[in-house]
């Protein structure tokens, strides 16, 4: 048998292992590979992140309604609250005592706008609070929606450089083809492994996000009807002052 054939007939050895995969895949497909994991990896750390955050965040909503619906004034409760950073129902309790201590201790005393300023504080306050449980959860939409795509650019880029190689080496068998689709079809396996769990996790983030958000408008619109209770008693008892003076 002539040599050449021999050589021709025995196909050299490829590593099929992940690793071996990466390797011996071609340069642009490596970029591509190494950027799908560092975005997985950063997905990661967004999704443990936030759901600390939001475990936290309930923990924390969950003792601050305890306290404010335990009898305490709300003075005591403001000054407890005010020296430190507040989040959650404490930053919009505390946005609105502020205003309610502005409008009473101010020179012009004006009650007459200030459940619509005390209004206006809590939306503010709130959307606030949701843009801070919001922040980077559109990486996980962006890698979710791209990741697949940007992992099929790799295997696009590898399986045309594989039939370049095959259409240089002049040998069509399966063993000098598969090496070479494989190496480009897993670009597009890290791309999905990148964007699933990006997806999923956006999508239960969301909804927790959500969640929160109905119990800052619950409180808020609890706390508006509480405050406006006490402008009337006041706004009440300034009038009659001047009839019993008379």
């Amino acid at each position: 048998m002539n040599p050449a054939d021999v050589a021709q007939a025995a196909p050299v050895a490829h590593d099929l292992s992940f690793f071996g995969l990466f390797w011996q895949a071609h340069f642009i497909v490596k970029l591509v590979m190494l950027g799908l994991l560092a975005a997985s990896v950063w997905c990661w750390a967004i999704i443990i992140d936030k759901t600390l955050l939001y475990a936290r965040t309930k923990r924390a909503m969950d003792r601050f309604e305890d306290v404010f619906w335990s009898g305490q004034s709300l003075e005591e409760l403001f000054r407890s609250l005010q020296s430190r950073p507040a989040t959650g129902l404490a930053a919009v309790f505390v946005a609105a005592m502020r205003e309610w201590k502005r409008s009473f201790e101010g020179s012009g005393r004006s009650f007459q706008s200030l459940p619509q300023r005390i209004d206006k504080v809590l939306d503010v306050t709130i959307q606030r609070e949701v843009e801070r449980l919001n922040s980077r959860l559109t990486v996980l939409a962006s890698i979710g929606s791209a990741g697949p795509y940007i992992g099929l650019f790799g295997t696009v880029v590898g399986i045309m450089n594989s039939f370049t190689s095959i259409a240089a080496s002049k040998n069509t068998s399966l063993a000098v083809v598969a090496p070479g689709i494989a190496e480009a079809l897993f670009a597009t396996a890290i791309g999905l492994f990148a964007a699933i769990p990006a997806v999923l996790a956006y999508n239960k983030l969301q909804s927790e996000v959500g969640k929160l958000q109905t119990r800052l408008e619950g409180f808020a619109d609890e706390f508006s009807a509480i405050l406006s209770r006490q402008i009337d008693e006041r706004i009440g008892h300034a009038g009659h002052h001047p009839a019993n003076a008379a």
